[in-house]
């Protein structure tokens, strides 16, 4: 999540939380980001964030790396409440046929947030528009 426009820039819905994943996320969120633009890349101290393999690609990419103090998870508020409207606004605390569809739900309610949903903070846009807005 990009923390000014709110957009979500990487995802990935996995089975577990191997760095895998995570790394997967990561790299579709740096994928559309110019290679001179250095963000902050902020995250919880999970065991897939703070692993060699993906602080590998945060350092050879040359960002900044940020993470939470120990059992301090207002510290990741953005992260939290965006997993929170997921699960309370987008139906995302069901329980699903299949694994396929529990990936296609979490796709279609990110580009739901991403294109739908305005936010106070940025004027009433939506994410993409922010995001757009802030390039």
């Amino acid at each position: 999540m990009d923390r000014y426009s709110r957009k979500i820039l990487g995802w990935n819905c996995s089975e577990n939380l191997a760095a895998e994943g995570a790394v997967n996320a990561l790299k579709g969120a740096l994928k559309g980001l110019p290679e001179e633009h250095k963000p902050i890349h902020h995250s919880d101290r999970g065991s897939q964030y703070c692993c060699h393999e993906y602080v590998y690609h945060l350092e050879t990419r040359g960002l900044q790396v940020s993470m939470t103090e120990e059992n301090r998870g207002y510290e990741n508020a953005y992260a939290e409440r965006f997993n929170g409207i997921l699960k309370q606004e987008y139906g995302l605390r069901s329980t699903f046929r299949s694994r396929q569809h529990a990936r296609k739900t979490v796709e279609q309610a990110i580009d739901l947030y991403n294109h739908s949903r305005p936010h106070t903070s940025l004027g009433y846009r939506v994410p993409a528009e922010g995001h757009a807005h802030a390039a």
